[in-house]
């Protein structure tokens, strides 16, 4: 599983805090006058480098913490992973079927379960060889056929996956499943369940995607930079993460062609990547749902997605299409 890597960071660095310069490495900042200070580590899950940040007051109790979250950010890219022949996933893409599911397994696949369904089938985590078919044509600088896109396209659909807590198991032959849509907001959750477990108020979780509580300093709010769809040197906005979780998607984070027209996102109707927008930023109560509604909405286009966000509780999304034109909604958390 590859991060989508679309929020730039924290803005701000950890004031006194050396750089982590290995995956694994722990670090501390200077105490405040709260008697508080900032810890961070890091380790790798999901093809790059995940981040956990707490300020606490005691030292032990928050490398414990980080070394929780990180276990639990990392047992979700373990069994969720396309890539790696030892996740459930992966087992499950290859036999076509799965015995003995993980829980966590069911929990993610509940949650696109609902999403397909409210969605009118515009999320589906069973396209993956829709986005299969895609990367091998781009290897080449090229598109697929019609008729290699057709084949894909009728092994896709939500419905012909059948699951319960004995199996997963898919009813079409060939078909394939990606919850990279899904697994790095879920591990977010995980990540700062372990957090508060061990008595940790104020944390920063970074999957590739992001969920936070407390605060990063007296008076200070953990701060995120959105970046710009087309330049990675330029923040689209500044948001204050308020407790909620947040979660980008982007047609520049894997392009399959230079004019951004064909990337990983897809719309499973049409075989290909939705036309309008450029990214989506979504700020929700759970990284598992931030993360599959941002897919949902970059498949819908904007009008439908803020109609669909503004029925929805706790929701709020920036939406920036092709031509850079942004939209957020009423109660976008922006600070700048």
């Amino acid at each position: 599983m590859q991060r989508r890597t679309f929020i730039s960071a924290a803005i701000g660095s950890v004031a006194g805090m050396g750089g982590l310069s290995l995956p694994g490495s722990m670090a501390r900042g200077t105490p405040a006058a709260s008697g508080m200070r900032l810890y961070q580590g890091a380790a790798l899950a999901f093809g790059t480098t995940i981040a956990v940040t707490v300020q606490h007051h005691e030292q032990r109790q928050a490398e414990l913490a980080i070394e929780d979250a990180l276990h639990a950010a990392r047992n979700i890219d373990r069994l969720m992973s396309i890539y790696s022949p030892a996740s459930q996933v992966f087992q499950l893409n290859r036999d076509g079927r799965l015995a003995r599911p993980d829980a966590h397994l069911l929990t993610v696949l509940a949650q696109a379960q609902a999403l397909s369904q409210w969605s009118d089938g515009a999320f589906d985590i069973t396209v993956q060889p829709l986005w299969q078919l895609f990367r091998v044509a781009a290897e080449e600088a090229s598109l697929p056929a019609d008729t290699l896109l057709r084949a894909a396209q009728a092994r896709v659909g939500w419905r012909q996956l059948a699951w319960d807590s004995r199996e997963v198991r898919f009813l079409r032959p060939g078909m394939a499943l990606t919850l990279n849509g899904l697994a790095q907001g879920y591990a977010a959750d995980m990540a700062l369940a372990a957090t508060q477990a061990r008595g940790v108020r104020h944390a920063l979780l970074d999957t590739g995607e992001f969920i936070a509580r407390g605060q990063r300093a007296a008076q200070r709010p953990w701060t995120l930079g959105i970046q710009d769809p087309r330049d990675a040197e330029i923040l689209a906005a500044t948001l204050r993460v308020d407790g909620r979780s947040v979660a980008t998607s982007g047609d520049y984070a894997c392009a399959f062609t230079p004019d951004f027209a064909h990337h990983h996102i897809v719309d499973p109707a049409s075989g290909d990547s939705p036309p309008e927008l450029a990214s989506v930023t979504v700020v929700a109560p759970t990284g598992l749902l931030a993360d599959g509604l941002s897919t949902t909405f970059m498949v819908t286009g904007a009008a439908r997605a803020h109609a669909m966000a503004a029925r929805m509780q706790g929701i709020d999304l920036m939406t920036i299409d092709k031509r850079g034109h942004r939209r957020m909604s009423p109660g976008f958390p922006r600070i700048a």
